[in-house]
């Protein structure tokens, strides 16, 4: 019996404190949602501009090492 009371205990005061922090929460009023929707959105733009610029310098890395094995080629090297 005290093992499954170990058991119970714990999982009891979990199930309080989860009913008690439902109770205590508050939808928020209009002035909040706005700010975190902005900070949201901001969040979103400053990501997606630094996935931008990242894609944007990978490209052009790639285009520089195409250039390097395609002028080779062309120029007659090795595999001509």
């Amino acid at each position: 019996m005290d093992q499954v009371m170990q058991f119970v205990k714990p999982s009891w005061q979990f199930l309080k404190d989860s009913i008690h922090l439902v109770k205590r929460c508050t939808k928020p009023d209009r002035k909040e949602f706005y700010k975190i929707a902005m900070a949201t959105a901001i969040g979103f733009a400053i990501m997606g501009s630094i996935g931008f610029f990242v894609k944007l310098i990978h490209i052009s890395i790639n285009n520089i090492i195409d250039l390097k094995g395609t002028h080779s080629y062309i120029a007659g090297g090795a595999g001509n």
